[in-house]
Formats: structure tokens, sequence, C-alpha cells
């Protein structure tokens, strides 16, 4: 599995579309998992041995797997825009750059964040399941009450790409939108979206739909913990797109039975894949699908473009254009 000095061995952890391997096969000899399932811990570690790039579809890229590659390492790519996966620092101590896949996502993303909210507002998930069972015409009327988005207030958490995207699809809703996050953002951007700066605890208390975009740090995990779900305002809808993490699910399981909550809509669990007995996954009042946000063809073909760029670029000794940590190349 060792790479050879003129054709230098990727290894791809997970089949990506083909427009992101094809560049690499031209100078690289890519060795991609079959899958479908992610390889084991151990089958990573061996496989690495001697690679000059990885591509990681979400693995884990620690101390443990660097030192695995071995000396030839040049690169990291993440397919994906999310690294909460990858220690940078660790790679930026060995001199190894990594680089991820921003910007072309972020519609996509948004476009099922907002298909999320949609199905749990007006319960779309559980009216198809109760076609499917035979009751349509079997049922009180009220058996499917949702709620209204137009007119609604959006509470966004993290006003990144895709929280800014969410909150343009907000607009034709006649939505009213708040925002938090660390920094203010810039005047023109609050203007363009018609969004309003407010602080955590207002967001939570105001908003009927609190709609999570945050990266996932040691800073932000359980963001969403019990005491921020007792600050939301009664009946709202929580929709997290963004990192599973992020939520405590133990307490939104609580915040649900309480009735705090009318509902909650996951495209990220914590685990992943989140078991098919998992208490969250058998409820009506929550809609869980599996991490699908980027899932179009266009934007799995752009984001593989993106990793074999920064391979390629890594490889020839040139600066990644998508690179996360600068630093790496002090």
């Amino acid at each position: 599995m060792n790479a050879s000095a003129d054709r230098p061995r990727i290894l791809v952890c997970k089949p990506i579309p083909s427009a992101g391997l094809d560049p690499l096969r031209e100078t690289c000899d890519v060795d991609v998992w079959p899958g479908p399932l992610a390889m084991s811990r151990p089958e990573l570690l061996v496989r690495a041995a001697g690679a000059a790039g990885i591509l990681a579809v979400g693995d884990r890229v620690d101390e443990e797997l660097l030192s695995a590659a071995g000396p030839g390492l040049r690169g990291i790519a993440q397919f994906g825009v999310g690294y909460d996966n990858v220690d940078v620092a660790a790679c930026t101590r060995r001199g190894i750059p990594a680089g991820n896949t921003p910007g072309v996502l972020s519609d996509t993303t948004a476009e099922v964040a907002w298909s999320l909210l949609m199905a749990a507002a007006r319960r779309i998930t559980e009216a198809e399941r109760y076609v499917r069972a035979g009751r349509w015409g079997k049922g009180d009327m009220n058996d499917l009450m949702g709620v209204d988005v137009s007119g609604a207030t959006l509470g966004i958490v993290g006003l990144g790409r895709i929280g800014q995207s969410m909150a343009r699809l907000s607009q034709g809703f006649r939505m009213t939108v708040l925002y938090t996050q660390r920094h203010r953002a810039d005047p023109a951007v609050e203007a363009e979206l018609q969004a309003s700066f407010v602080s955590f605890e207002e967001l939570l208390a105001r908003a009927d739909v609190v709609s999570v975009h945050a990266p996932l740090t040691p800073e932000t995990r359980h963001l969403i913990d019990a005491a921020a779900l007792a600050r939301m305002k009664p009946g709202a809808i929580l929709v997290n797109s963004s990192r599973g993490g992020l939520v405590d699910q133990e307490a939104l399981l609580a915040a649900l039975d309480n009735g705090r909550l009318r509902a909650a809509a996951l495209d990220v669990t914590d685990p992943e894949p989140l078991p098919a007995d998992h208490p969250l996954v058998g409820r009506d009042d929550v809609v869980v699908i599996p991490h699908i946000g980027s899932n179009t063809l266009a934007t799995r073909v752009r984001m593989g473009r993106m990793c074999a760029d920064n391979l390629l670029a890594a490889l020839r000794g040139d600066r990644m254009p998508w690179l996360i940590d600068p630093a790496v190349y002090s």
C-alpha cells in the first residue's frame, strides 16, 4: 500500500462522484474504499499506511491516523465544509495541510433545513405515515393539525453561509428573522436578509422556529442543552442541520415529553448513524433524516472536485485553495 515516487497513493475513505476521482487518477494511484459502510478504524489505519493524501468523508483524522499514514503524508482533504472530525492542530504541527469544501453546499444544506422546518410544522412525514397506515378518512380531522410558517418568527443560530441561505428562503414566507452568533454580521448583510441581531437568550424566547447552523467546537457542544430548551418559546420547533453534537439529545427528549417543544427536525444526530431503536426515531413529533444536507449530485460533484484540487495542490507543494489553517505554511 506504499505510494511510489511517480504515482503517489491517495486513500479515499468512501465512494464519491467520479468527477472528484478522475483528476486524481491522472497522476495518482487512487485507493477507494468500496463502501457503502465506513471502514472500521483498524482497517482505516492499515489502508492509510504509505498514503500521500487522504480524502476523508467524516472519518476521524487524528494523531493516530497521521502516524499510521507515515512520513509521506502530504495532505488531508475533508469532503464537506464541517471539519470537527479533523484534528487540524495535529495536522498543522506535522506540517500537513488540511482543506475542506466551503461555499458550494450552502444553498443545498439550507434547502434541507427548510424542508425539515416545513415537515415539522405541517407534520408532513407523520401525515405520509398516516396515509400508508390506511387511516385517511378513518381518523379525527384534528389528528394532523399543524402550525403556520408564514408570518412566524425564525431564529437562526449562526448566520454563516448556510444560515444566510436559510434567511433568504424565509423571505418568501414573510417571516421575522432573528439571528445570534459571537459577532454581529455586517450591516449590509443584515439589511439584505432583514435579520435582527439579538442575544442567544432573546432568540430562544421569541422564535417560533430555532434553526441551528453553528460549527461544532468544544465550546458549542450541547449549545442546545436543558437550560436552552427551557428558555425556548412554548410550542416552538427546533431544527438542526449542522452537527448532532450541538444538541443534548437527552434534554431534547425531555423537552418533547414535557410539551415544551412542539417538534424537532434533525438531519444530524449524535451518534451517526442513529440506531433504529433510539427514542428519537419512533416519535411522531420528531423528523429524523440521515445527514443528507449536501446530498445532491451537483453539489457532491463540486465537493469532489474541490477535494481533488486541494490534494493535487498539496502533492505539488502548492498552497491548498481551500485551506483550513493557514498557519501550516508559516
